[in-house]
Order: C-alpha cells, then sequence, then structure tokens
C-alpha cells in the first residue's frame, strides 16, 4: 500500500478473505461505503467506517455484488446510520422478498442479516464518488450480476472479484452447469481493453501491475475451462476455508452431511466428481491440511492461517 497513490477522497479498508474489502469515499459529495464485508465482522466494519467519519454520516452504501462477504455489513449498517443503498438490479427482486434461495446465502451456507434497499445499478449507468465520475460496468463470471466501477480520469478500477492480482474468484456458474467461463473471459478482455492504472479488488492490496494481474488471470481460466473439475474442486475447498475461517474448528465427522446439504458442493459433486460425500469431505480435509491452512485435532478440523 505504501507504493500506491490514492486519491484523498479514497480510503481502502483491506479485509482479509473472509470479508471483502471496504472502499470509503469521504467526498466531495455524499460519504460512500463500497462493499460491506462478511456479517460476523459488521462490527469491525462499523468500526473502520465510524473512525474515518467520526460524526459524519454514511451516506450511501453500494454493493458491487451480493455473495455474503461483500453484504453481510449491510444490515448493521443500515441500522447505524439509514444510508442509502444502491444494489444490482438484477438482485432487487430477490432482495425484495428475501429469498434465500435465489440469493446465495443458502447454497452457500453463509449468513447474512436482512436488509433492504433504495435504489438500483445495472451496467450503463454513471455514478459520482468521492468527486470523481465512474462508469457502471457488468462482470459476469464470478457472478452473473456483479458489477465493477471505473473512473476514467484517475484510470482506477474498482474490480471485485472479477479481478485480483493473482486470479480471481471462483467461477460459481459453471458448478450449477450454467455458463460462466466464457462470461469470465469477456469480463477479463473488457478490462483488458480499459485504461487502467490502479486496481482496487474485492481482496487483496490495490495494484498497479494490470497488464501482469490480466495475464495471470486469462491463464488461471485457462486451466479452469481445460478441467472443469478443476473448477469443482477449487469452489468446494475455498467453501471448506471459509467455514473454517467463519467457525474456527469443525468436526470431521459432521463434514460428509454437510456437504450433502449444500446445494452448490452437491451440484459440483454431481455434475463433476466421482466421489461419494463422504469421499469429497475426506479429500477436501487433506487438500486443506496439505496445504497447510487447516490442521487435524482429534475428532475437529481446525483452521490454520499460514
Amino acid at each position: 500500500m505504501s507504493a500506491i497513490s490514492l486519491p484523498a477522497t479514497i480510503r481502502v479498508f483491506e479485509r482479509g478473505w473472509l470479508s471483502s474489502n471496504n472502499i470509503l469515499f469521504t467526498g466531495p459529495g455524499p460519504a460512500t461505503l463500497v462493499d460491506s464485508g462478511y456479517l460476523i465482522h459488521a462490527a469491525q466494519t462499523l468500526a473502520l467506517v465510524e473512525h474515518v467519519l467520526g460524526e459524519r454520516p454514511l451516506e450511501r452504501l453500494i454493493n458491487t455484488h451480493l455473495h455474503s462477504d461483500h453484504c453481510g455489513g449491510n444490515a448493521a449498517l443500515q441500522a447505524r446510520y439509514g444510508c442509502r443503498t444502491l444494489i444490482p438490479v438484477a438482485e432487487a427482486d430477490k432482495v425484495r422478498a428475501w429469498d434465500e434461495a435465489a440469493l446465495s446465502f443458502q447454497a452457500t451456507g453463509q449468513q447474512c442479516e436482512r436488509f433492504g434497499f433504495d435504489g438500483t445499478l445495472a451496467p450503463g449507468d454513471p455514478l459520482e464518488m468521492g468527486g470523481m465520475h465512474w462508469q457502471v460496468l457488468g462482470a459476469p463470471g464470478h457472478d452473473p450480476h456483479s458489477l465493477i466501477f471505473y473512473c476514467p480520469a484517475e484510470a482506477i478500477l474498482i474490480s471485485a472479484d472479477a479481478l485480483w492480482q493473482h486470479g480471481f474468484g471462483v467461477i460459481f456458474p459453471e458448478l450449477e452447469g450454467q455458463s460462466g467461463f466464457a462470461e469470465a473471459r469477456a469480463t477479463l478482455a473488457l478490462i483488458d481493453a480499459l485504461d487502467v492504472r490502479l486496481v482496487i479488488p474485492g481482496h487483496g492490496a490495490p495494484f498497479t501491475d494490470v497488464k501482469p494481474a490480466l495475464a495471470r488471470a486469462f491463464s488461471r481460466l485457462d486451466f479452469l475451462q481445460a478441467d472443469p473439475v478443476r473448477n469443482a474442486e477449487n469452489a468446494i475447498k475455498v467453501m471448506l476455508k471459509f467455514l473454517l475461517l467463519e467457525r474456527q474448528q469443525f468436526a470431521l465427522d459432521a463434514l460428509p452431511a454437510m456437504f450433502a446439504h449444500n446445494p452448490v458442493i452437491e451440484s459440483a459433486r454431481r455434475r463433476y466428481l466421482d466421489k461419494t460425500p463422504a469421499e469429497l469431505a475426506a479429500w477436501a480435509v487433506q487438500s486443506l491440511v496439505r496445504a497447510g491452512v487447516a490442521r487435524r485435532d482429534g475428532g475437529q478440523l481446525v483452521n490454520h492461517d499460514l
């Protein structure tokens, strides 16, 4: 971060992997937060925002997409500030009805307290944040309805989970037999066509090596698309690690049932993986242990961070 030059009106709270980064615009114009982190970190999100804003209210909250690690703090921020909330237009009916089956929370086994919204954003909309003009762009792939935000004057891209410095988010639609690889490739091509000097990703530090990051992302996408089993296996490891980050430990003998009852994991297993739920759980546990990001302790799988 020390070598990255951000406009004075932008503050980035780098949150790690369980919670997405939060991007706070302090003015001119309404104080605005892009993405709110995961539910169990909502108090931390509030504290970070309050530390910067002081007595000034947060007037607007915007979500790039509605995965739980990007919108889990929405309800807490709304309760504290009564902030105007904008979400991707394609998610409006689901949020209005609070349909957790249509939203991603139930399918991924993750938490999100119910929140409302005041307006929507769609690709092509203009947006002003921090005294800068931004373009709202569609970024399907990781999530069909994800948005990214581009400021041409500053050559800054808020990329959500469409592009990280070393990859991108899981291509979830492919796990359920829907198209996702082609959309992710088109999103990367869209980013490649922009004049971008600085990317603020959904996870990880802001970065300026944009072309190398895109090359890594295209290579990663080629690798996954060549054999969709790789995408399925990666997704299952990611979802188990997310669970461990949230709970810190999990009973090993409970994992097969949890896998069997998780719609995303079960769909991926039936479609791509020649394993029973018990075999898949054992494989996932071994994969995390081998990678050094979890350990066995008696009958428990325990989180371990490198």
